[in-house]
């Protein structure tokens, strides 16, 4: 039986073709989104359309789900019809809209409500600001979805509102459902976009599913298989990672992620973790950094090297930096939250100061980082033994033994794949009826043990307080 994974993402739709036996990849494909921080949804579907099609085509497909970019604030009229381009996660025009929100309210309330603190990226502040800002658009929503709510939606293509479906991971980043059961707070969507909550109450939300429940069948465009509710990407990851309890996911990136899979909802109102909920019925605390491997890059310049030679000289490097540490928050930082700090480095003595120990400070700061943002999530009451490592900063031997080091728990690094694709995949194939077996978790192809802990990270954690 072969089942079907979408991965809409901010910059493309991959879409994998997946063996229920045997786990593998039997056809593929893949199709550009354009760029911004708003999209015409229907850019989306248009990719999607084009990467089914480089995949040859779903009839053979039993069933398929999709895993997208979360956050993204899709409003329909009562015909169904887009009313403005979708403001996505990276849209950061909300931020004043979601600081108001954090002042009205208060950050403890926010916290036991919904399990999040507002910030740019959540739909209630873009929401608010869409009442602030496009007060003429608020009288005409039918509908609130999200971008994988939408794709669901369009790919059933029955066009009733009232078919719209979606699944409890990707609602609980919007900002305003419960923590606890998944349940739409009226309240709070009613505040956002300074209505009351009866009229809050005749706008159309997804129907939350649950976890691999069958939601509809495909159009005959999309094969006519069955489809299972769909995810948001950290879930979709998480489901074809095949995490499990006591083992969080570190992605190196653009910015840097830390999330792990919880039998009971987080309520940080401090650490900027995100209280989110997965796709497996259960909880996937989550913390995102601003900062991530552009660290190595920005050392890159600094030293004119390229990523090998910046290797060889941070492996070269003495372990600790000749006491240097440096706090990488360049861009302000998200976790913990400060917005205005800029990167610093400490201790700069001269015999430390060789081109070595920089490159090593690169490694361990990014390390260190992570370390912090790893204690945030734990904070929240999370068991964390070991580590599954993605992301292309993972391609780095030296940092991976570096950031096992300084995180003290030992390090896997599965090999490179569509893991939210593939996690939607494993949704679809659950929701057809399929027994998974283990050769649908991820092939290791290194794994890495702590040594010795480098005295950066005690260093670092002072620093760090000292900035709170």
């Amino acid at each position: 039986m072969y089942v079907a994974g979408i991965d809409s993402s901010t910059q493309s739709t991959k879409v994998l073709v997946l063996d229920t036996d045997s786990g593998q990849v039997v056809r593929q494909g893949r199709a550009s989104h354009p760029g911004g921080t708003e999209v015409d949804p229907g850019e989306w579907f248009t990719a999607l359309q084009a990467a089914v099609t480089d995949a040859g085509g779903l009839e053979d497909v039993a069933a398929l789900a999709v895993g997208g970019q979360q956050h993204g604030m899709v409003l329909l009229d009562a015909d169904g019809q887009v009313i403005r381009p979708a403001q996505l996660w990276n849209d950061t025009k909300a931020a004043p809209a979601a600081a108001a929100l954090v002042e009205e309210k208060g950050r403890e309330f926010w916290a036991e409500a919904v399990g999040s603190v507002p910030v740019a990226s959540l739909t209630v502040s873009k929401l608010r600001w869409i009442a602030d800002n496009e007060p003429q658009n608020v009288g005409r929503i039918a509908a609130i979805c999200l971008p994988h709510d939408w794709l669901t939606w369009k790919i059933m293509g029955s066009g009733r509102l009232e078919d719209l479906v979606t699944d409890r991971s990707d609602a609980s980043g919007t900002g305003y459902v419960d923590c606890d059961d998944a349940s739409y707070r009226y309240d709070i969507l009613a505040h956002a976009l300074r209505i009351s909550e009866a009229e809050a109450r005749q706008i159309i939300l997804p129907r939350i599913a649950g976890p691999a429940e069958v939601v509809g069948e495909a159009s005959a465009e999309f094969g006519g298989g069955k489809v299972a509710p769909g995810c948001g990407d950290n879930a979709g990851a998480t489901l074809g990672l095949n995490l499990a309890h006591g083992e969080a996911s570190v992605s190196l990136g653009t910015s840097g992620v830390v999330a792990a899979r919880s039998d009971h909802p987080v309520r940080d109102a401090v650490g900027g973790v995100t209280g989110f909920m997965d796709a497996s019925g259960q909880w996937l605390p989550l913390a995102c950094t601003l900062n991530g491997s552009l660290v190595q890059d920005y050392f890159c310049r600094i030293l004119g090297t390229d990523y090998k030679e910046l290797d060889a000289l941070a492996q070269a490097g003495e372990p600790g930096c000749g006491g240097m540490v440096m706090i990488p928050y360049f861009v302000g930082e998200r976790t913990p939250n400060l917005p205005d700090a800029t990167g610093r480095i400490l201790n700069l003595r001269p015999e430390a100061m060789t081109r070595e120990n920089f490159a090593r400070l690169a490694f361990e700061s990014l390390a260190c980082h992570m370390r912090a943002t790893l204690e945030a999530v734990r904070a929240g009451g999370i068991e964390i033994s070991s580590a599954m490592v993605v992301g292309g900063g993972a391609k780095s031997s030296v940092l991976l033994q570096i950031l096992a080091d300084i995180m003290q728990i030992p390090l896997s690094l599965p090999a490179p794949g569509e893991y939210v694709a593939k996690g939607a995949a494993r949704q679809a194939a659950l929701a057809a009826g399929a027994e998974l077996g283990p050769k649908w978790d991820p092939q290791v192809i290194k794994q890495v043990s702590p040594g010795q802990a480098p005295p950066s990270w005690e260093i670092f954690r002072k620093a760090m307080g000292d900035l709170l």
